[in-house]
């Protein structure tokens, strides 16, 4: 399947795309012909670029509601259109939900939750009235869909996007279609914070049945496909990108022969 050429005289948007998942997905984009504009809060030293091509920045703090709405205004004031919105900002440090305070648990509701909405809330107005529409990309987690120990809010928050995807994808269809991507365990530049040093990585690794984590490029390829006309019929889903999931922890503990081939 080539989606390159779906993309030319395409925009594209992409919240948090200057770093990990967020700046391959721009990268991705750019690759396959696209103008794309990535945000964040401040400029980072290096954009996305690939082929002699670079993405702009447009600097927004996606937690303010009308921050989001200007950049998307401004993308269209510029460009004149925005055809594909990729919800990617977003993220948690590890806390104990225990003792943590309810303004940390808003502001991990503002970030992963509230700010995909208003995004999707502005980009919608635009591709509305636009030929040919548009897409709106959510990136979920897998911590939507098994518990989420540490980052237990977040997990909340993804599920919720999970939610809003399939009631979205009713509300703007036909014009706008709304899909979820939902990655597993993906090695990025701040994998040591979550899994230690390069024997964790391939410890954790090990727990995964493709026998990786996922890199950024594969949920790139994800997003690229799902804004494609080859998926056209896409919308109200959740593409889950896991590698194979996590390997059922009883083969683990289970001291029987049959547990242990499995495992």
């Amino acid at each position: 399947m080539d989606t390159n050429n779906d993309f030319q005289d395409k925009v594209v948007l992409v919240t948090g795309g200057t770093k990990g998942i967020g700046k391959a997905i721009a990268q991705g984009f750019l690759a396959a012909g696209a103008t794309v504009v990535v945000c964040g809060r401040q400029q980072p030293e290096e954009l996305p670029s690939t082929g002699g091509r670079c993405a702009e920045f447009v600097a927004c703090d996606v937690r303010e509601a009308q921050a989001v709405r200007d950049m998307v205004d401004d993308v269209k004031r510029r460009h004149g259109r925005l055809d594909v919105l990729v919800n990617n900002a977003g993220g948690a440090p590890h806390v104990d939900a225990a003792t943590v305070s309810p303004r940390f648990h808003e502001s991990v509701l503002r970030l992963n939750l509230f700010s995909t909405l208003h995004a999707s809330q502005a980009a919608n107005a635009v591709m509305q009235q636009q030929d040919g529409g548009g897409v709106i990309v959510c990136i979920g987690s897998i911590s939507a869909l098994r518990p989420s120990p540490g980052t237990a809010a977040y997990g909340a928050a993804k599920a919720a996007v999970l939610s809003l995807v399939s009631s979205l994808a009713v509300e703007w269809a036909p014009k706008v279609r709304v899909v979820a991507v939902s990655p597993g365990l993906v090695r990025t530049e701040q994998s040591h914070l979550h899994f230690g040093d390069e024997a964790g990585i391939a410890s954790v690794a090990q727990t995964i049945p493709a026998g990786r984590l996922a890199e950024p490029e594969d949920i790139a390829n994800a997003c690229l496909y799902v804004a494609s006309q080859s998926a056209s019929y896409m919308s109200g889903t959740n593409l889950l990108l896991h590698g194979g999931g996590e390997r059922p922890a009883f083969l683990g503990a289970s001291n029987s022969e049959s547990a242990q081939q499995k495992h």
